[in-house]
Order: structure tokens, then C-alpha cells, then sequence
């Protein structure tokens, strides 16, 4: 059987391994995302039950996070 010279065989393989790490690479991230998308959603809630108290001591507000300065939010009828 035929075969191609050692040094493109290298230089193949070589190619290939920087293929295969660079797609175990991009499991590992995927993994490291999806556990910070739980911790996004996991923050998102915490931030909802704020609101929610918030809401319940000062009704329908809306905060300026730089000032603490509050307006209230009227309800259209």
C-alpha cells in the first residue's frame, strides 16, 4: 500500500490534534456556560424577590440605582 512521506503524516496529525483540543476546548467552555446561565437565572430570581419587596414597602416604584431616589409608577386606567 501507498503511503505519503513522514513529514506530511506529522504535519497532518499535528493539524488534527490542534483540531481536537480545540474542540475539547469549546466543551469546557459550553460547560462554564451553561453552570453561568443557572447562576444568571439564580440572580434574576434573587433580584425578582427584591422587587417584590420593594414593592410591597413602597408599592409600584421605579429606582434610581445611583441615587436611591424613588418615583412612583402610576397605573394607567
Amino acid at each position: 500500500m501507498a503511503k505519503i512521506k513522514k513529514e506530511e503524516l506529522e504535519q497532518v496529525v499535528a493539524v488534527k490534534n490542534k483540531l481536537d483540543s480545540v474542540v475539547a476546548e469549546i466543551g469546557v467552555l459550553e460547560t462554564q456556560k451553561h453552570a453561568l446561565l443557572h447562576k444568571v437565572a439564580e440572580v434574576n430570581e434573587k433580584l425578582a424577590e427584591e422587587k417584590k419587596n420593594l414593592e410591597e414597602s413602597y408599592g409600584k416604584i421605579s429606582i434610581d440605582l445611583e441615587t436611591g431616589e424613588y418615583k412612583e409608577i402610576k397605573e394607567e386606567e
